[in-house]
């Protein structure tokens, strides 16, 4: 494992000296709280209490739920916790939350990075480099050990992956020049002291609750979680707005096009009158002509009317021809204009939406991830159609309105899993026992809730063998990484990639699912 060092002479001692004297910026008041950056000696303090709460963990869960936050699911014996890194200038910091925060509909690219290489890593130690804000996170991953570096400073704070030898391999915040670099703390902390309003430093020091398990932790997550839960809505807020934007100039780039075919199809209206004039003077017309002259007997005026003529074909082709064109006029009258209603149907409830964001009174919906006012396809109408007779299965909603299948018996989990389960659905099974088959329906691309990953859970726990103990760990993974087992009575399958995780059985979550049984019966 690569070592930290400091890239000029400047020594420990003058660092501290530098950082813990000098004072911090206030970030102002959030709802009557003063929300400050925390110092050297502070994350010292954090350090000693997360480093024997961590220790014979592992990762079973990375998800970045603000764009420089991120949050590391980490199992540990009998318990699951969630660490929180925020690199976030003004309250970059890093402790232990109670509450999760809603994610992205998909993950960035640095939490889909860190899934790739660390998620299943163990922990082998947090280490505080002394009188800086820089942490160590040593873990050993699936291809060896690798090292989160957070840099949790009050400007410019930045999050790293270094590779054994200590070269960086990403960042949270993109720093193209350290990339493939040995990681070197930067050298000048004077230029990471904020310079704007200044607060004496004794006002952000944590005053823990004695009552609390993780006292520090705590107090951080109460000191920061009204900021946070505003920047993860107003994130939520931005994203929607532009998936909105994105529809709707899609709609209305595709209305534009069928305008111009309806344009360019009524200029084909009077043609049927030119078939029908060229068809009474057939006789007088020869192939060669470019044009000729006959009576529009449409008019009362009986006036001579010039019709144009392509030289190269014969008095019937042209007379086709002309009808042909008047039939795309027709055709274009009775398709395009019924095309159009439907789009501006689906334009009107984005553009509403836009609206209440803009007035800023908008709420995510449990299906937010799904653009407004795009109706349902008919192959997923078929495919709902198909579930409906499909089963009969139990069938469950999530608190977060999520569906959940669950197998009654071996050949229901066959079915479940291999039938009615898409390859992006998450698939639940009680670890090393034997048990329904639980399925969640996702949506293409995006993430369940935590509370939902917890309703799943728990239904696979309840309707297996461990239900008698009434605790135990659940597997869960994409339903495309569950194979059917060869050879095997039916519900036999082998599982990789999955994760884990450890429920108990909740009464009051029991009743919150059991209120939202939607059995079908066939």
């Amino acid at each position: 494992m690569g070592t930290i060092g400091y890239s000029d002479s400047q020594s420990n001692g003058d660092r501290q000296g530098v950082q813990d004297r000098t004072p911090e910026r206030s970030l102002g008041s959030w709802s009557g709280i003063q929300i400050m950056s925390l110092s050297a000696t502070e994350i010292g303090s954090i350090i000693q209490e997360l480093d024997p709460a961590l220790a014979e963990g592992w990762i079973q869960k990375i998800s970045q739920p603000l764009p420089d936050c991120l949050i590391l699911e980490i199992r540990v014996p009998g318990h699951t916790r969630r660490l929180l890194c925020s690199v976030h200038d003004g309250t970059a910091r890093m402790h232990l939350v109670e509450r999760a925060l809603p994610n992205p509909p998909s993950p960035p690219a640095f939490c889909q990075l860190l899934r790739a290489r660390i998620q299943g890593a163990r922990i082998d130690g947090l280490h505080h480099v002394p009188g800086d804000r820089i942490i160590r996170l040593d873990l050993t991953s699936r291809s060896g050990p690798v090292s989160l570096v957070a840099e949790l400073f009050s400007r410019n704070a930045n999050l790293l992956l270094l590779d054994e030898e200590g070269r960086v391999l990403a960042t949270l915040r993109q720093h193209k020049e350290r990339l493939n670099q040995p990681y070197e703390v930067p050298s000048t902390p004077l230029a990471r002291i904020a310079s704007q309003e200044i607060a004496p430093l004794e006002q952000a020091i944590i005053h823990p609750l004695d009552t609390e398990a993780f006292p520090l932790s705590a107090e951080l997550e109460t000191r920061y979680r009204e900021r946070e839960a505003e920047l993860s809505r107003l994130t939520q807020v931005r994203e929607r707005e532009s998936a909105l934007r994105k529809n709707l100039k899609k709609l209305l780039r595709r209305a534009d096009a069928l305008r111009r075919d309806l344009e360019q199809a009524g200029r084909y209206e009077p043609y049927a009158r030119y078939g029908e004039l060229l068809k009474a003077n057939l006789g007088s017309i020869t192939k060669g002509m470019t044009s000729v002259s006959v009576i529009d007997y449409y008019d009362e005026r009986l006036p001579e009317l010039m019709i144009p003529l392509d030289p190269t074909k014969g008095a019937q082709a042209n007379m086709d021809a002309y009808f042909a064109k008047y039939r795309k006029f027709v055709s274009a009258q009775r398709e395009i204009a019924p095309r159009l209603a439907t789009i501006q149907a689906e334009v009107q409830p984005i553009q509403a939406e836009l609206e209440v964001i803009k007035q800023g009174t908008w709420v995510a919906a449990s299906n937010a991830e799904r653009p407004a006012g795009r109706p349902t396809s008919r192959s997923a109408k078929r495919h709902s159609a198909d579930e409906a007779r499909r089963g009969p299965f139990r069938r469950f909603r999530s608190s977060d309105g999520y569906p959940i299948f669950v197998g009654r018996n071996a050949r229901e989990n066959d079915e479940l899993t291999f039938g009615l389960a898409r390859s992006e659905d998450l698939w639940f099974h009680a670890r090393g026992t034997p048990g329904s088959h639980v399925v969640v329906r996702l949506e293409k691309g995006t993430e369940p809730p935590l509370e939902t990953l917890r309703d799943a859970a728990t239904l696979a726990l309840l309707y297996s063998d461990l239900k008698k103990s009434g605790k135990g760990d659940v597997i869960y993974t994409r339903r495309k990484w569950v194979k059917k087992s060869k050879g095997q009575a039916p519900g036999a399958v082998t599982v990789t990639q999955e994760q884990s995780i450890y429920v108990t059985l909740d009464k009051r979550r029991l009743d919150g699912l059991k209120s939202r049984l939607t059995e079908h019966v066939s």
